[in-house]
């Protein structure tokens, strides 16, 4: 498409300076750095996110972990599924709802979790090694205030499962 004329839209706003598109990148510079630096353990961030939540609950149901994250619960169920496969999660019927699944971490788990925090919080580091001690404090403060204002209001404007 060398020959076709720019729009004013394609001149205006580029790409490099659009948050949504940076946001997008930044994720997936860290999802590279998680990937290179826990690659022994074979797990993704978003179980890695799961395996978090669940040893701070103790026990919790696959919904719970689910809001946890801030994930959907088909997803969550899914990584859930994956992690049991493997060992590191327990999942049994609820006790009052037989649709509903509880989960712990198992003895496997909770070591998994161990060996890999070290590897893991060096991914999260590096992905904003780039700023300075100062920045990177002001950067996740942003982040977080962005969360806070704007997930709350999502959650509140979505619908049950």
């Amino acid at each position: 498409m060398a020959g076709r004329n720019k729009t004013k839209a394609d001149v205006s706003w580029p790409l490099e300076e659009r948050p949504g598109y940076l946001i997008r990148r930044l994720h997936q510079i860290h999802v590279a750095l998680f990937q290179e630096k826990c690659a022994a353990y074979e797990i993704t961030p978003l179980q890695y996110s799961l395996l978090t939540a669940l040893a701070k609950r103790g026990t919790a149901d696959q919904t719970a972990l689910a809001q946890d994250i801030a994930l959907d619960r088909t997803t969550t169920t899914g990584a859930l599924k994956r992690l049991q496969a493997r060992g590191f999660v327990d999942r049994s019927i609820g006790p009052h709802d037989r649709r509903s699944r509880t989960c712990r971490l198992t003895r496997s788990g909770a070591a998994l979790l161990r060996k890999i925090e070290r590897p893991a919080r060096a991914a999260h580091l590096a992905t904003i090694a780039d700023l300075s001690k100062a920045d990177q404090k002001r950067f996740i403060a942003m982040m977080q205030a962005i969360v806070a204002a704007r997930g709350q209001r999502l959650d509140a404007t979505r619908s049950p499962d």
